[in-house]
């Protein structure tokens, strides 16, 4: 049994790895919030259950058997925004924190029952693949309103952002999950962008240019 730190650790570990092989020491402690000495004597604990394969100075990664730790927390985090969003009318930008407490659940079979009963969906209310009971999700080719090109078009699939700030923000600007959209201009001052959305224009940051995933 894995203790809840523990596990974030795992979780945190598998997010950073996906846009680089190794994590840092750094890395985890800006994203736990947290000192890079408490971040080493937890990867201590990791390696010593052989989750982790940890260098010090060299970085971290997730053994076989971390990843699976990490992707069941993730399959239940996901899962359970989904009911609560789905089941229980939570809005998008109110389930984040419930789902992290409610992620440590150890119970597979809980949540087996909970993906059965809401007749297995694919994606959470963020656009993100939940996994299936072996750890298995679907994988579409996304891109960043920010990366694609003038006059360029897509559906807003994902966000990379979840904090309730700026799922508030998507929300008034109504660019929510399925909205089809196109690029209007790019502002070469600031590199803002102004999008096409059906009957209005809208201009957004940026920043949020660099939150907002869109199926092509």
């Amino acid at each position: 049994m894995n203790t809840l730190a523990e596990e974030n650790y795992l979780k945190s570990i598998y997010h950073l790895s996906l846009n680089a092989e190794n994590v840092s020491t750094n890395q985890l402690a800006a994203l736990l919030n947290t000192k890079a000495s408490s971040v080493t004597d937890m990867l201590k604990k990791l390696s010593d259950k052989e989750l982790i394969n940890y260098t010090p100075y060299q970085g971290v990664n997730l053994t076989s058997a971390g990843e699976k730790i990490a992707i069941s927390i993730i399959r239940k985090h996901r899962l359970w925004e989904y009911f609560l969003v789905e089941k229980l009318d939570f809005k998008w930008d109110e389930v984040h924190e419930m789902a992290e407490e409610m992620e440590h659940i150890s119970s597979n079979e809980l949540i087996d029952r909970l993906d059965k009963f809401m007749g297995f969906p694919e994606y959470d209310p963020h656009g993100e693949p939940i996994p299936d009971c072996n750890g298995l999700f679907k994988i579409h080719d996304l891109k960043l309103v920010s990366a694609i090109g003038l006059n360029e078009s897509g559906t807003i699939w994902a966000v990379r952002n979840h904090s309730p700030e700026f799922l508030k923000y998507l929300e008034k600007q109504e660019l929510i999950i399925g909205k089809k959209i196109s690029i209007a201009e790019i502002i070469e001052f600031d590199h803002s962008v102004v999008l096409q959305m059906e009957d209005k224009k809208i201009q957004i940051s940026r920043e949020v240019a660099n939150n907002l995933l869109v199926a092509i």
